[in-house]
């Protein structure tokens, strides 16, 4: 059995299917949004299905960082592949948002 502190969920999983980019980042930044306004302990984000993320998406994934940080939670960026990650790793949000099996890209 799991039991959260205080009423809290203690974690959330969503899952990204397809590309995080172009059309896509509206509606997932709105599952994004309801997933953070639960307040969970943390909140995973899993990107083994996701073969590319564009800038629109690094800014949601920023925001939504910032949202757990202020609420005392946290966010996890699972499993991403070696094109989001060398994203990540070039622009530099390696260093901010925690990601899963970070090691620098090939």
């Amino acid at each position: 059995m799991v039991r959260a502190q205080s009423g809290r969920v203690p974690e959330i999983v969503v899952e990204v299917t397809g590309a995080l980019a172009g059309s896509t980042v509206e509606a997932w930044s709105h599952t994004f949004t309801r997933a953070s306004d639960s307040r969970p302990a943390r909140l995973i984000i899993d990107l083994a299905a996701c073969p590319s993320i564009d800038t629109a998406a690094i800014v949601i994934l920023l925001r939504v960082h910032r949202q757990m940080k202020r609420s005392g939670g946290r966010l996890l960026l699972r499993r991403p592949g070696p094109a989001v990650l060398r994203l990540f790793y070039v622009a530099r949000v390696d260093q901010v948002l925690e990601v899963e099996g970070s090691g620098r890209p090939q």
